[in-house]
């Protein structure tokens, strides 16, 4: 290149604007029907176990509780410890095949009905409809310059957010320290620093969040939206705008048939638009920003109910069913098909089997180690003598004295007390000695099993393998 096409190319101005998107607020309009009242029933569910849970009893502690301190934690009647964490292993597989299956059959379900963004999106925003009215309102009250009425509508709203976060942060915080000490402590001020810090991180978190990043956490945060049209196929029920019927789009009066002006059942209104929390027009096809919250649906059968026209422009549908005009029977049908079988037959035999697991756990961990301070020594009696910590787990909500007994060489004993009590849902480690006859078994480690066993319930009971030091 010479120097004057270099001069020239250095001279071409770059329009960096156009590489960005500028941020428009949306200004969801609120809709009623069927979907919505579905999406309310999951906002109530979801927060009434999140909100309760922790206030719950059982056997006389919380109920849930995932004690970080004592490295425990209680799902009512089971104890789970650092040692059980396949069990969480195993929930997040449950989590993510749940997941695949419930997109592989209706698509973002999860996110349309109860993610925790969406959740809290719709509690904040209910609290902003309240406070500063529906969306006309809002949009006219953030184009006027402050003065006094809008500083306090502004000012009660978000005090009023801030109540829900904190109460949030204070709840999450409540699953892993007591709540019934966390209260006290909070109002004498004497909150521990890690209880405090996540309080208001949550808390901030949750402000922020769903109070002002709303939809862009679904379009550029959050990776599902990223991720999720590979687990799509044509059989996948979606939000879906039939463009047969409703096109050509336009205008009309109340009553006036379509097909007398030429146009589809689309009226052109826009009110699919202006509900849609992420602001899309789902006119326009799958978007990866549609939530499947399916307000566009509620808004558009109120429509087509006062323009005389059918419901079902804008539906729950699938790809091959608008295109072959699939009955709702034939639709269902297809739900059915390899992809979703393989899901519910994997996800089916995880749960069985998790099932299966919990109701068959001993309640009982053992650790044994051998003293290696010293591997072995001569007794008062001439024996061999070998000394062994026991770390005994009582998982069990009642307490329990545990025999303990010794197998694995000729004439092996313990030496000393050889029973324990361990109390409900705690743990505790002793000393003890084992002594054999010199000359029995072969020089070196010995393969030797302790056995622990519940005296009041002998299914309560754990073999434990370690060695013997013969010198």
């Amino acid at each position: 290149m010479d120097q004057a096409a270099a001069s020239k190319a250095k001279a071409i101005p770059i329009n960096v604007e156009g590489l960005y998107e500028k941020h428009r607020t949306v200004y969801a309009r609120s809709t009623t029907g069927l979907f919505n009242n579905w999406r309310w029933a999951m906002v109530f569910l979801t927060q009434a176990l999140f909100y309760g849970l922790c206030w719950l009893e059982w056997g006389g502690r919380q109920a849930v509780l995932f004690h970080i301190d004592e490295r425990r934690f209680y799902i009512f009647g089971m104890v789970f410890w650092p040692q059980d964490v396949i069990y969480l292993a195993i929930l997040l597989v449950i989590s993510a095949y749940g997941l695949f299956l419930v997109t592989a059959v209706g698509g973002r379900l999860f996110c349309g009905y109860a993610c925790p963004q969406t959740v809290y999106t719709e509690i904040l925003m209910w609290i902003e409809r309240k406070i500063e009215g529906e969306r006309p309102a809002r949009m006219k009250l953030d184009a006027q310059p402050m003065n006094a009425r809008k500083f306090r509508l502004k000012f009660i709203k978000h005090a009023l957010w801030l109540l829900v976060a904190l109460w949030t942060g204070v709840t999450f915080v409540g699953y892993f320290t007591p709540i019934k000490e966390l209260l006290p402590a909070i109002a004498a001020f004497a909150l521990g620093p890690w209880e405090a810090f996540w309080i208001f991180f949550y808390a901030a978190f949750l402000y922020m969040m769903a109070g002002f990043l709303r939809e862009q956490v679904c379009k550029y945060m959050c990776p599902y939206a990223r991720f999720q049209g590979v687990m799509f196929d044509p059989d996948t029920l979606i939000i879906s705008y039939d463009p047969e019927r409703g096109e050509p789009r336009g205008a009309r009066r109340k009553g006036a048939a379509a097909k007398s002006a030429a146009l589809g059942d689309c009226v052109d209104c826009s009110i699919c638009v202006q509900v849609c929390p992420t602001g899309i027009d789902i006119r326009n096809g799958l978007q990866l920003e549609c939530i499947a919250c399916a307000a566009c649906i509620d808004a558009c059968d109120q429509v087509m109910d006062k323009v005389g026209s059918p419901r079902g422009l804008i539906r729950y549908s699938t790809e091959n069913a608008l295109a072959q005009h699939y009955s709702p029977r034939q639709m269902v049908a297809h739900l059915l098909r390899p992809r979703t079988l393989l899901y519910t037959s994997i996800l089916l035999a995880i749960i069985l089997a998790t099932v299966w697991s919990l109701a068959h756990r001993v309640p009982l961990k053992v650790d044994v180690l051998r003293d290696r301070s010293t591997l072995s020594r001569e007794a008062d009696d001439g024996r061999i003598e070998n000394v062994f910590s026991l770390h005994i787990s009582n998982t069990d909500e009642s307490a329990h004295r545990f025999a303990v007994s010794v197998s694995g060489l000729e004439g092996i004993e313990i030496v000393g007390d050889r029973s324990v009590e361990v109390p409900a849902a705690s743990s505790k480690t002793f000393l003890l000695s084992a002594r054999v006859d010199p000359g029995v078994g072969k020089k070196g480690s010995n393969v030797v099993h302790f056995e622990v066993r519940a005296e009041n319930d002998p299914q309560i009971a754990v073999r434990e393998k370690t060695s013997f030091y013969q010198p």
